[in-house]
């Protein structure tokens, strides 16, 4: 990917006011000329939440959180900046510009995600069209109607269906200009002979109904096919094939959809299909989400990882749903996350449990949820011969092999001791779950930013950050040498040497959200400060009281300097000739100056 550039990205904040942007995610209440909520990055009971229409930006001044557009985004929604930028600019309908190298293999890969990005979206569309207008589509209608699915849940999830012909999708498309190599890459249609590519293509999907498959922005980058008749020849989903878009266990379905109900629950529910997904999630259980398959990858594990910290295995009463259950044991324990397995009824699934019990059975089952290690325990069991103590041996090993893979130690030990009981081995005779691991030390916490002392600096910096004059009064003093001599004054250097406008809040925007998290809410926070009538008058004392501070330190500095011992005569000449010019210049300064002088 490359750059985007700074006018790109402050094109896309003046398209996308923060109130509107804000309020779409949760209500906003107006107070004077700000907005509150309460702050939905922790828990309170008084709205800290603000957002500021005039400077575009929210703080929340509760827990410290706050910047631009960008960095509600990224924070609400789990994103990078890039992503950030890149789901604000499609709201607004800007393109979004990304500065390459010229030529080269960055460009052409760009180009091709580009026109597959397209071609996927025009295809989410036609197939949905097929569905929800075409005389082709009635009886994928009528099944989706017995399974509970009506027009609004279509659409809202884009469900489509792609007609029984080889070569519909293929003729459609050509017929949009595009060409068959750009079509084969996609995947949505297959050569005749793998080992002869030019002999030939058909429509990969055919008499099927189509799930758009998203990335967590919400572009559509795979599809998965379902077929109608549960007696037809093939498997009954059928995955876009891996493409420069999709590699199937990177993505999770649903996540553009459910990942703030997975965050506020801090729980994942977890479906094996996309209609049971989907019913779960239109039932008003938002924090579900579905891998591409039966089992859950490492990468699918440490995505999911990003939002929750449990998980609900709900897969299906049978001997397939449990084993995927068991195959989903390793990726989710090497992300620490926490497993419980949430048991259907016998021939049951979410979506067929919701429809017959209710929803409140469903959620009475996933409340019921076993802890992963006594469900798989209790099976094991079931299925051995308790009275053989070389049988009861065998799975204790079998066990104690599992339980290595969790990695905190405490969190093992506890889980050998249940194990041992339930299997009636002593304790000291249950297998070591510990042998050859190694405690895995977690990458150190990002330090918190902490907010600058000076009141000074804090002052300058809101006066720099809010208007163009007190910011071009700054530029124009021996700022670079005041800030050498004052204690914290790094978030003024870096307003001064930084190129945005501050009367224009989109351009402020584009700085701030090019700071680290910590001190994009500091600067958040002076946004939202109640500003002076006067700030061009102030600019000037605050900045004076601050270079005569600076110089106070600088003197101090010095004559601590000249009473140390050794000194040659040289360098005792040159620190009084220091004192004196210092001593001058803190002279000049009280003369025209007015300000408090305050100790940095």
């Amino acid at each position: 990917m490359g750059t985007i550039p700074t006018q790109n990205i402050e094109q896309v904040a003046a398209a996308n006011d923060i109130v509107e942007v804000i309020g779409s995610y949760f209500p906003l209440k107006r107070a004077g000329t700000t907005f509150k909520a309460l702050c939905p990055f922790h828990q309170e009971k008084t709205p800290s939440f603000t957002v500021s229409p005039q400077r575009q930006t929210f703080h929340c001044f509760g827990c410290g959180v706050g910047g631009s557009v960008f960095r509600f985004v990224m924070d609400y929604e789990h994103l990078d900046f890039p992503a950030a930028v890149r789901k604000l600019a499609a709201r607004a309908g800007i393109p979004v510009i990304e500065e390459r190298g010229a030529g080269g293999e960055d460009d052409r890969q760009h180009e091709t995600r580009r026109t597959l990005l397209q071609l996927h979206a025009e295809a989410a569309e036609w197939f949905h069209e097929n569905l929800v207008k075409g005389a082709v589509g009635k009886p994928a209608r009528e099944y989706l109607k017995k399974r509970g699915i009506d027009g609004r849940i279509a659409n809202d999830w884009q469900i489509g269906f792609a007609p029984d012909s080889w070569d519909a999708f293929l003729t459609w498309a050509v017929d949009r200009g595009y060409r068959p190599p750009q079509i084969l890459q996609s995947g949505l249609i297959k050569p005749r002979d793998e080992n002869r590519p030019e002999g030939g293509t058909y429509d990969r999907f055919r008499g099927r109904i189509m799930f758009p498959i998203h990335n967590d922005v919400g572009e559509v980058i795979a599809f998965s096919g379902r077929v109608l008749d549960k007696e037809a020849a093939g498997a009954k989903y059928l995955n876009s094939p891996e493409t420069p878009l999709f590699r199937k266990g990177n993505v999770l379905f649903g996540l553009h959809k459910t990942k703030r109900g997975l965050i506020e629950a801090n729980c994942a529910i977890v479906c094996e299909g996309q209609l049971d997904l989907i019913t779960v999630f239109e039932a008003g259980v938002t924090n579900v989400v579905a891998p591409q398959g039966t089992a859950f990858t490492e990468k699918q594990a440490r995505l999911l990882k990003r939002f929750v910290n449990e998980v609900v295995l709900c897969f299906d009463a049978d001997t397939a749903g449990r084993k995927a259950a068991e195959r989903s044991l390793d990726a989710l324990l090497q992300n620490d996350l926490i497993i419980r397995v949430a048991e259907m009824p016998a021939g049951e699934d979410p979506d067929s449990l919701i429809r017959g019990k209710g929803t409140e059975e469903f959620q009475n089952r996933v409340a019921a949820a076993r802890e992963f290690f006594d469900y798989w325990i209790e099976h094991e069991v079931s299925l051995t011969d308790m009275n053989s103590l070389s049988t009861r041996m065998e799975l204790a090993r079998k066990v104690g092999a599992t339980m290595a893979r969790v990695h905190d130690r405490t969190l093992r030990g506890q889980l050998a001791s249940k194990a041992a009981a339930r299997l009636g081995i002593p304790k000291e005779e249950f297998p070591d779950v510990t042998p050859d691991l190694r405690e895995q030390k977690k990458p150190s916490e990002a330090i918190d930013y902490t907010p600058y002392e000076s009141p000074k600096v804090d002052f300058l910096c809101m006066l720099a950050l809010r208007s163009g004059a007190c910011r071009s009064y700054l530029l124009s003093q021996n700022w670079r040498e005041v800030a050498g001599m004052i204690r914290c004054a790094e978030p003024l250097v870096r307003i001064l040497e930084a190129d945005f406008n501050p009367d224009d809040p989109a351009s402020v925007a584009a700085f701030t959200s090019s700071l680290p998290t910590g001190e994009e809410s500091f600067f958040s926070s002076l946004l939202v400060r109640r500003f002076p009538r006067n700030p061009e008058q102030l600019v000037h004392e605050w900045w004076k009281g601050l270079f005569q501070a600076g110089l106070r330190r600088e003197l101090e500095a010095v004559e601590s300097r000249l009473k140390l011992r050794g000194l040659t005569t040289g360098e005792a000449v040159n620190l009084q000739k220091q004192i004196l010019d210092l001593t001058e210049q803190l002279r000049e300064l009280s003369q025209f100056s007015s300000a408090r002088v305050l100790d940095t």
